[in-house]
């Protein structure tokens, strides 16, 4: 039974393919991580996109050291360092992009070793799907960083939400209600047709600095009757732990979304066509 479950994935991706994005900014350490998770993947993806941010050239260096470890391409888009352009970095690696479906994920991510196939699994037309996220804390974060170890369980000392390591995919199922919530909306680990993203012009530019920006993605979606489903206990990943983002943005970020809500946006001017 394994086997054809397994086999009817291979044949779902063959058809979707997948690129994998995964945001960085100048912590190479924990991009390492979360790149040997890829290689550990059951399912990898058809390419993996580094969209980054601006970092320094030890973030370069990494990347070119493991792109004879891969045996799809790994591809790295860079910015200028002018401040936080999340928004503006995952549209100029999307631009990059060659497949039909898109997974985003943040380079201090670690992936469970069915995370791409749990996004292919469940990926369906007309939803984005929102994935879950394991809380690793600091002391944990510490020890991983240092020794490399990306092995995970139940017993493992210093995660927050361990509920959230549960795999259980009949459980996700009957959780995966299609819906138009905005609550909990994260990017870290996230998931549409490409030709969606393209529909509501990707990530808004006009968000810079942290949040907000994938939530108004989401609403210009839901606004385009898409619908979100989520995957909880499925497409699981572990967070290291880091402090809070410069929040100082926040405010202007907060009145763009709500524009989004009350204009009822399906589209933003600024955003991904400029690179396409």
């Amino acid at each position: 039974m394994k086997k054809k479950i397994h086999s009817e994935l291979v044949l779902k991706m063959q058809k979707e393919k997948v690129s994998l994005m995964i945001t960085t900014y100048n912590w190479p350490e924990a991009l390492e991580l979360c790149l040997m998770s890829v290689l550990r993947q059951t399912l990898t993806p058809n390419e993996v996109i580094i969209a980054d941010d601006g970092s320094t050239e030890d973030t370069r260096t990494l990347v070119e050291t493991y792109i004879p470890r891969f045996k799809v391409p790994l591809i790295h888009v860079w910015q200028e360092d002018i401040g936080f352009r999340a928004a503006a970095i995952r549209n100029k690696a999307v631009a990059q992009s060659q497949f039909p479906y898109l997974i985003f994920i943040d380079g201090d991510m670690i992936l469970h070793n069915d995370f791409i196939g749990d996004h292919i699994k469940f990926a369906e037309e007309n939803c984005f799907l929102q994935g879950s996220r394991v809380l690793l804390r600091k002391d944990l974060s510490e020890q991983i960083l240092h020794h490399k170890n990306i092995d995970f369980s139940v017993l493992t000392i210093g995660i927050s939400n361990r509920k959230n390591m549960l795999k259980m995919e009949w459980l996700s199922k009957t959780l995966g209600i299609k819906n138009t919530h905005l609550t909990g909306i994260k990017s870290c680990n996230f998931s549409l047709f490409k030709k969606d993203f393209i529909k509501v012009n990707g990530f808004n530019e006009a968000f810079q600095g942290w949040g907000r920006e994938d939530s108004e993605l989401a609403v210009r979606l839901f606004n385009s009757r898409l619908y979100r489903k989520n995957i909880k206990f499925s497409a699981i990943q572990y967070h290291l732990y880091h402090s809070e983002h410069d929040r100082t943005n926040l405010s202007k970020n907060d009145y763009l979304l709500e524009l989004a809500k009350q204009k009822k946006f399906t589209y933003c001017e600024n955003g991904l066509d400029k690179y396409i």
